[in-house]
């Protein structure tokens, strides 16, 4: 049956890149939360539809996010292979940006700017956003990107033909290709710990709390409360990508 579907695939490559390629642009800005919180398309309510909030405020940039998620999912220690990272971002006194991620954060931050030329300074974790509209999915010519009925995007190695057409895709650098598998890998929310009903490794080491998830649907939960409590942004919500993780404290440059 894989078989079936992976030389099926193959033959409609091209036709169906093509056609999918024209749902990278967006048209519409919006509200970061249309198509969340009110998606056209309802996920099914029995199951949780899982959402990502990270307090910027909170966030020290101690790298035990990135080290945590390395070590559970088996992500190779090289640089520049990450499921979740953290950027450093020092706005000068002269208005200037500067932004740094040694090693994915995994090491801590050091503040390369003098003191004295520091306007503002702040950390910001990145990840998948799981994205309710997707554009690696869009794009995957064989479904081998695809989401959980909770919401989760992810990746099945098995189909995954190495094309990088969702890598290109996502607006947020969230994907690479592994060394070893020559498939794509990324951030899943630690769903193989989520079946078992614990949580994602990188929530779980947070010193500050910074990070937290849960069901969109529970109008009682920490997700709602989050949004409620705080004023959060998404990442490029001109893309329209429906994205699911919120940011609280996040700043202009932050892109």
């Amino acid at each position: 049956m894989g078989t079936e579907r992976l030389s099926a695939s193959r033959r409609s490559f091209l036709r169906k890149s093509a056609v999918l390629a024209g749902t990278l642009v967006a048209t519409s800005a919006g509200n970061p939360l249309t198509g969340v919180l009110f998606a056209a398309n309802e996920p099914e309510k029995s199951k949780p539809w899982y959402g990502i909030g990270i307090d910027i405020e909170k966030c020290i940039g101690c790298g035990s996010c990135a080290r945590a998620c390395k070590a559970e999912n088996n992500v190779p220690l090289e640089p520049f292979f990450f499921r979740s990272w953290v950027e450093q971002y020092t706005i000068k006194n002269d208005g200037s940006l500067k932004v740094e991620s040694p090693n994915g954060g995994i090491d801590g931050q050091n503040q390369t700017v003098p003191e004295a030329d520091i306007f503002k300074t702040f950390f910001v974790p990145k990840m998948c956003n799981h994205c309710e509209k997707a554009p690696c999915v869009q794009v995957c010519p064989v479904g081998a990107t695809y989401e959980s009925p909770e919401g989760v995007v992810l990746v099945d190695k098995e189909y995954c033909i190495g094309c990088r057409y969702c890598i290109q895709a996502c607006p947020y650098g969230a994907r690479y290709m592994h060394p070893e598998t020559n498939t794509v890998d990324k951030c899943t929310l630690c769903y193989h710990r989520l079946k078992k009903g614990l949580n994602p490794a990188c929530f779980d080491v947070c010193p500050t709390g910074a990070r937290i998830y849960g069901d969109l649907h529970d109008k009682n939960g920490v997700m709602h409360k989050f949004l409620k409590e705080h004023n959060c942004h998404v990442l490029k919500p001109n893309l329209n990508t429906a994205s699911k993780l919120f940011y609280n404290g996040l700043s202009a440059e932050v892109r």
